[in-house]
């Protein structure tokens, strides 16, 4: 992300901002409760641990590119301590993602995107449900394995491979999903492509998140018309992410929120 649209894209939702006193939705207005301003919920200590020792981890994978679009070659290097440090979610995003799953009791929640296996993880936290995290690249699919492994996880079932082949076996064997996070390739044609997969699974109570909405000016194309697609009935804008939602009943309502 250049500097330029970073700071563009930043002040732009400053500017649209609002908080729970502008929200008269009473969906709206609960899940603002239930996940912004609501006392977060305490880390896991086990997930601290884990974080902390994979920051400390020197070990240096090769991994394919299959999402930046910032590569110049199909794979590269990197110690797990960088990826830890740079592109795995922040503890309190973690924390946010699996609060929403809660409000949406989500049972049945998918990942692209599992990197090192963190956000898995705490989405895992919501022992009813079961996680389904596809990865497409070898060598992190396998240290997140291993991180499930340590962390004594039953509950989560990763995909290896491409997710243009992976997504469309997966989605052919399931009949819904609940809680849904894209976090895998930040271009808009496979954004696109996965959405318009996912929401064939989508009930009216399902929710999807979309990472890193303002990451680019093609990730920014992405969400703006998935927002305005027909099948949306309200979305959240947070900076960071995007949320969405499919129910009628919430007549198009669009909001741009912080988290506290």
């Amino acid at each position: 992300m250049s500097s330029f649209h970073q700071a563009k894209s930043f002040l732009h939702h400053w500017l649209f901002e609002v908080d729970e006193h502008s929200i008269h939705s009473p969906f709206f207005f609960d899940l603002y409760a239930k996940t912004i301003s609501k006392k977060k919920r305490e880390d896991f200590p086990l997930l601290v641990k884990l974080r902390t020792s994979l920051l400390d981890n020197d070990t240096i994978l090769e991994i394919e590119d299959m999402g930046s679009g910032g590569q110049s070659t199909p794979f590269y290097k990197s110690t797990i301590g960088e990826i830890a440090l740079t592109s795995v979610t922040s503890a309190s995003m973690a924390l946010f993602y699996l609060e929403l799953a809660y409000f949406a009791q989500a049972h049945r929640i998918v990942e692209l995107g599992t990197s090192l296996g963190l956000t898995a993880l705490y989405l895992a936290q919501k022992k009813d449900g079961a996680v389904y995290t596809f990865e497409g690249s070898h060598s992190l699919a396998n240290t997140a394995l291993t991180n499930f492994e340590w962390a004594g996880q039953k509950n989560i079932y990763l995909i290896e491979g491409n997710i243009d082949n992976t997504l469309h076996r997966f989605l052919e064997q399931t009949l819904k999903i609940d809680f849904a996070l894209m976090d895998a390739n930040h271009r808009y044609g496979p954004t696109m492509r996965y959405y318009q997969q996912l929401t064939r699974r989508f009930t009216e109570k399902s929710i999807l998140v979309i990472d890193d909405i303002h990451r680019s000016p093609e990730m920014e194309k992405a969400w703006k018309e998935i927002k305005s697609d027909v099948l949306v009935y309200g979305s959240i804008d947070l900076y960071h992410c995007g949320i969405l939602f499919f129910d009628p009943v919430l007549n198009k309502q669009h909001f741009v929120w912080s988290l506290k």
